[in-house]
């Protein structure tokens, strides 16, 4: 959305959230110094791939294999979450297996492969479109019961295992300020790109349970949140 919001207009201001660098993306020139009509919030959800996959590890370390899921839709978002996988995977000896879905019926393809595949875990990769579907994608990974790590507490509020990223809710909290400022009369060149700084572990100890796994004491003591 913002790369196309750029490529429409240089005079409006825009306010935008990213979940990777958006230096890389090419929105602004610098986080400090945007330059341009943009300014925004970048969470992090990308550049979290390693941590997350490292905090499946500790919950499951005899896993070999990991299905990561991603949309190829999505081209830069997954090219940058597959590299960022795939190096965090080899430092702890993991094998991936990737699953590629951009539609519902992809999806349901997607997990046929898990149910014949057979991996340890799930990794699901940060998009708007898996979240967007996240009932679908964790009914799967149950009916498979196949632990997995989501990008937002939003997959396990409805009863994924376990996620780990950037408190959404405080990211638009920021943005709103922004806008706020902008509509006020601040120009987006002169405000820096806030990056954000609030993490949250969130784990489903229901499911755990469920697919016959103990959480270790030291992710239950390290959670944000723990639903029981």
């Amino acid at each position: 959305m913002a790369p196309a919001a750029k490529a429409a207009t240089t005079t409006i201001p825009i306010a935008f959230i990213a979940a990777q660098d958006p230096v890389r993306l090419g929105l602004v020139a610098s986080l400090a110094r945007p330059g341009g009509n943009l300014t925004g919030i970048n969470f992090f959800s990308g550049e979290l791939t390693a941590k997350r996959l490292d905090l499946l590890h500790d919950l499951l370390p005899r896993a070999v294999r990991v299905a990561v899921l991603v949309n190829p839709a999505d081209a830069a978002n997954t090219a940058s979450i597959l590299r960022d996988v795939e190096a965090a995977a080899r430092a702890i000896g993991l094998q991936v297996q990737v699953l590629n879905a951009s539609t519902s019926r992809e999806i349901n393809a997607a997990f046929e492969n898990v149910g014949r595949d057979r991996p340890d875990a799930l990794f699901v990769g940060s998009n708007t479109f898996l979240t967007a579907r996240r009932s679908q994608v964790v009914q799967l990974a149950a009916f498979h019961r196949l632990p997995a790590v989501y990008p937002v507490r939003d997959f396990v509020e409805i009863g994924g295992l376990m996620s780990y990223g950037t408190n959404v809710m405080d990211a638009y909290r920021q943005l709103g300020i922004y806008a706020g400022r902008i509509i006020k009369g601040a120009k987006p060149a002169d405000l820096p790109v806030v990056q954000s700084s609030k993490f949250d572990l969130v784990i489903n100890v229901s499911t755990a349970r469920m697919l016959g796994l103990t959480v270790p004491e030291k992710l239950v003591a390290t959670a944000d949140e723990v639903i029981e």
